[in-house]
């Protein structure tokens, strides 16, 4: 018997934004002088029109538009980038059609223009509750718009998400504590909440090395980690993934994708994708100047500037290393069939009683809590013994 086709989404990368975070290493970029909308999304349909001549149809399972601020596009611009996602594969009624905003974006008026274009989720880019951290942060909305945002998207969309940062400057776990029950209070259904990490060649990156930013110690940074799992799973909201958290059956099915190792298409500046061409999975990623990407696009349909094949052992890493952020595990014989290997018994059940690993039935695992925070470690081990 044939295996079941891979799942299959697709990823739309908005690059613009009003201001650059300081902590941010997302391909963003600011443009005071605006865009031209109609000419990026021309751009997009022909992207999406060539990566659809390349594969063939497919199901789509669900669509993720990104950024950037994404929230800054026109809802038409957005409806007709999901016209195009379903006159080209096939998106059935059910679809997970998700959009991230930005607070300081946010208008109800175009909350609903975008829900009337086939938005269904929206995931909102809260990332702290209080004015002064937002300042610190670089976020250029305040903490009441953040909170009336979150209440447009609750009265306009089906399902809504919102992300927080922690382990910030000067942060203790009862300032985290307390934060958290606020945005917990809300009453969602789903919330990423982030810790935070000094990512190269960005602004904290360089008043870090100056001495200028000093964040949470390990341990302190370890204790928020542990009450943020305290407080989401007394509210209903258990992790889910090491940085995501549900009700059950609220999961990100589009980030599910990913963390499953499912198939995706990566569309706009600076994204990246998943693809199975002719039986072979393929990394694939773009230009990441919005700019060029368009000039790329407009001379040959596309802008990828990467379109590798990938190997059993590449294909077995990526695997190992986004299946184990799922508290549902790796699924050793579909990592069989994607890789033609898995770990030995041996390096497993090593990892088991160093605590790093459970055996959650005889062809599952998952990275237990300590296990997760040395996660690249316990894929190391792993991938060390595939065979």
């Amino acid at each position: 018997m044939a295996n079941p086709p891979e799942p299959f989404g697709v990823y739309i990368h908005w690059p613009f934004c009003a201001a650059k975070c300081p902590y941010c290493d997302f391909n963003s970029h600011v443009r005071h002088g605006g865009w031209d909308e109609p000419a990026f999304l021309a751009g997009y349909l022909s992207e999406l029109s060539e990566t659809r001549a390349r594969i063939g149809t497919r199901t789509v399972e669900s669509i993720f538009i990104g950024g950037g601020t994404p929230s800054l596009m026109q809802p038409a611009t957005v409806a007709a980038l999901i016209d195009a996602v379903a006159r080209l594969w096939h998106l059935p009624a059910g679809a997970e059609v998700t959009l991230e905003a930005n607070p300081g974006s946010v208008e109800a008026a175009r909350f609903a223009g975008y829900r009337a274009g086939g938005v269904n989720r929206v995931s909102i880019g809260v990332q702290a509750l209080n004015d002064a951290d937002l300042k610190s942060l670089g976020r250029i909305h305040s903490a009441a718009e953040a909170r009336r945002a979150i209440d447009i998207g609750r009265r306009t969309f089906e399902r809504v998400s919102f992300d927080l940062i922690y382990a910030r400057p000067q942060q203790t776990e009862a300032l985290w504590r307390a934060e958290l029950a606020e945005a917990l209070a809300f009453g969602m259904d789903h919330i990423s909440l982030y810790q935070l990490t000094i990512e190269p060649a960005t602004a904290y990156e360089q008043l870090y090395k100056a001495g200028k930013l000093k964040i949470p110690e390990d341990a302190v940074a370890e204790a928020l980690y542990v009450a943020t799992q305290e407080l989401t799973a007394a509210a209903g909201l258990p992790v889910y993934e090491i940085s995501n958290h549900a009700a059950p059956g609220q999961e990100s099915r589009h980030n599910l994708l990913y963390w499953r190792y499912g198939e995706y298409a990566g569309v706009g500046p600076g994204a990246h994708g998943r693809l199975i061409v002719d039986g072979t999975r393929r990394a694939t990623s773009t230009e990441r100047n919005p700019e060029r990407w368009l000039a790329a696009v407009t001379e040959k349909g596309h802008g990828r500037i990467e379109d590798v094949p990938l190997g059993a052992t590449e294909c077995a890493d990526e695997a190992l290393l986004m299946g184990l952020r799922l508290i549902e595990g790796l699924d050793l014989a579909r990592l069989s069939r994607l890789a033609g290997s898995r770990p030995s018994a041996a390096s497993i059940d090593a990892l088991v009683r160093l605590g790093f690993l459970q055996h959650v039935s005889a062809d599952r695992i998952r990275a237990t809590a300590a296990g997760r925070m040395v996660l690249n470690r316990v894929v190391l081990e792993l991938s060390r013994t595939m065979a």
